[in-house]
């Protein structure tokens, strides 16, 4: 019965889709069929389901490019190639992207499984894919031992997104087109609950506020 109402609900959003959106936005979708798609921005997030990047940006068909995985990793290069690699690759040589964003999230799950890998016992795949953040939860237990559950949750979130950058850096595509000057990498941190994105800020090492202006 579950099975069926998740069915059902995916199946209205299609009808729902096709009858209202599709033809209010028929031409942009008739111009993105027919042409090869460039996107300007590789986004990498977070698989939750609570998180839409086009939604949080705007963005339309064929103007962002998205990879997503539990809590928004970026293997070191040659750590382990495999689909986050693919697509950094594909979308720095061959659709030459302008800029790269990594986005991380409040209540992150993965977050809270790596300050309690033992919960993770049931979950072994898991589990390692998140060595690839074990870095940043060291800075963060270095620097601050004694923050509650909650601080440290915060700032491990947002350290986990200072460390994906310099993953992504070691990638030779990424790291060819920043010496052009051609790529830009950026830290995000979006709050699911007040809406906002804190961008960081290289200037004073810090995530503040993307405004309105």
């Amino acid at each position: 019965m579950e099975q069926d109402n998740a069915l059902n609900k995916l199946l209205e959003g299609v009808r729902r889709f096709r009858r209202e959106v599709y033809p209010k936005n028929r031409e942009r979708y008739e111009q993105a069929a027919m042409q090869p798609q460039r996107p300007h921005t590789l986004v990498i997030t977070c698989a939750d389901s609570r998180i839409d990047p086009e939604l949080l940006t705007q963005s339309g068909p064929g103007d962002i490019f998205v990879t997503r995985n539990i809590g928004n990793l970026v293997p070191a290069y040659g750590m382990m190639l495999g689909g986050v690699s693919s697509v950094i690759e594909y979308a720095v040589v061959a659709l030459e992207v302008s800029q790269i964003v990594v986005c991380g999230h409040t209540d992150c799950g993965a977050m809270k499984g790596l300050l309690h890998r033992e919960k993770l016992t049931s979950m072994p795949t898991v589990n390692a894919w998140l060595q690839n953040a074990e870095a940043a939860l060291s800075v963060v237990e270095a620097r601050n031992a004694f923050a509650n559950e909650s601080q440290k949750l915060e700032e491990l979130i947002e350290e986990n997104v200072l460390l994906q950058l310099n993953h992504l850096r070691t990638h030779p595509s990424v790291a060819g087109r920043m010496a052009q000057g051609k790529l830009g990498v950026y830290g995000w941190v979006y709050d699911i609950g007040k809406g906002f994105v804190n961008m960081h800020e290289v200037a004073t090492n810090k995530f503040v506020p993307i405004g309105e202006a």
